[in-house]
């Protein structure tokens, strides 16, 4: 490490961007909203909330979440153009804080084939996109998109530029997860050591997840005196993904005697704030995924629960409700009453206005109704489910469901649907089954087919009476979608999370969106 004492890292978080790139894990405004005030309340000191030049719809979120969320630094990214900076200042001009983010490709492979552009061409780009961010923007930020796979020289040379013409942070990107901790390190050191005015800006990394060394790159970056951190929550984004969040931030607070770093982010907030991303998006957390993983804790080899016993330190290196997991399981019934809640929610970690309060009490009314035992993980679904569902635009919602089927039975289905107009649609089809049968009947209803590609049912709690989650992922002419519901009717939870899918695909067909630009590349 290049400096004594404790240093401050920056925890620049990317999952309303780079980690909305995930296939199927598009968002809508109020969603992005949930996820973003999800952000601000976790701690982190910059949120990246989009491309505002890759379609209105962008635009229209970043603004919303520049309007709306304070605290946070709010950026866009931008290529060094005029029109994708004006977009960007467009989107943040309404933010108490704000930076422009602008990014060019840097490395042989991408200059030859996807820019066609001579080094020359490089620097004079991105010298260019700096300047123009400059004029609106005080806060700019550099990316040399694919910086892992650039020489070092001319990394060094566009870098320097760029300092020269008013970034005031430089972001070293390993695009594609090429890199490994050594050569990722001995990257930032050269940088170092051979830019003139480098230690008057900050040094930002961006490390993808291809080959599994996201974090460890990006904590090999801040030990040769890197000062940010991009990273996302759960680690989402496109193909394998980025540095996850509470991965990097949670590796600072248990090595601290070696990585000597601080950070502002509230870890208490992290698993809540897994559980949100993961039911916005779809994107399901594996269970042996570290920290906020579903096994992160759990003991079941009998030298290590008897290790655990004699001392939770012999197999756990951090404390669970440190990053926010509660211990308790059992804890409330149909005879419980709002406080209880309350209290249960405020030692789960979600700290809910009294409206939101309300709307979960009311659901958890109606649940304890159908189960005889609610347990932790039944509340952390309501919240969770309320949140995302209580605002968000739908062009369909389920007034009615009916199935029949049965032995030597032809499964058929009818449903009752209204648009968001007001009007109630009926409609009915039979199928392979129940299941199969209803979604056809939504189709017919809302004009809308898409392909089922991947189909789970998992269960929340324990018990007969368990709620069950169905995750769709389905495929359209538009992109890949999914969609989430919570029932303790697994049919009934198979429709909801279908018409989820049908309302994402609803949105992103409507006039406000356009085509991403996939072509174009990102860090």
């Amino acid at each position: 490490m290049s400096q004594s004492g404790t240093d401050r890292i920056i925890i620049f978080d990317t999952t309303l961007r780079d980690g909305e790139q995930s296939p199927g894990a598009s968002m809508n405004l109020e969603q992005k909203l949930q996820v973003a005030r999800a952000l601000r309340d976790l701690g982190v000191d910059v949120i990246e909330a989009g491309f505002a030049a890759a379609s209105p719809g962008d635009l229209e979120a970043i603004q919303g979440v520049s309007r709306q969320i304070e605290g946070p630094i709010i950026t866009s990214l931008s290529r060094c153009n005029k029109g994708d900076i004006a977009a960007s200042w467009e989107a943040l001009k309404d933010a108490p804080r704000r930076r422009c983010h602008v990014f060019l490709a840097t490395s042989p492979i991408h200059r030859d084939f996807k820019l066609k552009m001579v080094k020359e061409e490089i620097v004079r780009r991105a010298v260019e996109g700096v300047k123009m961010a400059r004029e609106k923007f005080d806060d700019v930020e550099f990316s040399a998109e694919d910086s892992a796979r650039t020489e070092l020289d001319f990394l060094v040379e566009v870098v320097e530029r760029a300092i020269e013409a008013g970034a005031t942070t430089v972001n070293i990107p390993d695009t594609v997860g090429y890199a490994l901790p050594s050569t990722y390190a001995e990257t930032i050191r050269h940088l170092k050591k051979h830019v003139r005015g480098i230690e008057k800006v900050v040094i930002s990394v961006h490390c993808h997840n291809d080959l599994g060394l996201a974090v460890a790159n990006s904590l090999a970056g801040v030990l040769e005196g890197a000062r940010q951190v991009e990273c996302t929550i759960n680690g989402i984004g496109e193909r394998a993904g980025n540095a996850s969040l509470e991965e990097i931030v949670m590796a600072c607070k248990t090595r601290a005697d070696v990585l000597k770093l601080s950070h502002g982010v509230k870890t208490e907030r992290l698993y809540p704030t897994s559980r949100l991303v993961a039911q916005v998006t779809g994107l399901h957390v594996q269970r042996n995924k570290a920290i906020v993983g579903q096994n992160a804790f759990a003991h079941e080899a009998g030298i290590h629960q008897h290790g655990m016993l004699t001392n939770r330190e012999t197999y756990e290196i951090m404390k669970p409700e440190e990053v926010g997991f509660a211990r308790s399981s059992l804890v409330l019934g149909k005879h419980s009453g709002r406080h209880a809640l309350k209290e249960r929610l405020v030692a789960l970690g979600y700290q809910l206005v009294d409206a939101a309060v309300d709307k979960v009490f009311a659901d958890f009314k109606l649940l304890a109704d159908k189960k005889k035992e609610i347990y932790d993980a039944d509340i952390e679904a309501l919240v969770v489910h309320g949140q995302i569902l209580a605002k968000g635009a739908a062009s369909w919602t389920l007034e009615a469901l009916s199935t029949t089927s049965g032995t030597g039975t032809l499964p058929v289905a009818s449903v009752a649907l209204t648009n968001a107009a007001g009007e109630r649609r009926q409609g009915a089809s039979a199928g392979d089954g129940p299941v199969d049968a209803v979604f056809k009947a939504i189709e017919q209803v809302t004009g809308i087919v898409v392909k089922l590609r991947d189909y789970q049912v998992t269960s929340i709690s324990t018990g007969e009476d368990a709620q069950g989650e169905v995750t769709l992922e389905c495929e359209h002419a538009t992109g890949v979608y999914r969609g989430r519901a919570l029932s303790t009717d697994i049919i009934e939870g198979s429709a909801r999370a279908y018409l989820e899918v049908i309302n994402r695909v609803a949105l992103k067909t409507g006039p406000a969106v356009a085509a991403p630009l996939v072509a174009q590349g990102t860090p």
